[in-house]
């Protein structure tokens, strides 16, 4: 059995918070892809990790933009 449905306010505050994760997500990836560069490993298997999250992020993040959230 699943857990009990939440109502419209709860669902809100639960997107809200959700989008809010992915930005503050979005933002230590770049930071961290900024160190590496910044220290010349950009062609290092955890840049390119950060990379693909990067834009997995980014996607998710506009999405959530284009509605309101």
């Amino acid at each position: 059995m699943g857990e009990p449905a939440l109502d419209d306010a709860a669902r809100l505050a639960a997107f809200d918070a959700f989008a809010e994760d992915v930005r503050a997500e979005l933002a230590s990836t770049k930071a961290r892809m900024d160190e590496l560069a910044t220290d010349g490993k950009v062609k290092t298997a955890t840049y390119r990790q950060l990379f693909a999250a990067r834009i997995t992020l980014k996607e998710i993040d506009a999405r959530l933009t284009e509605r309101g959230l």
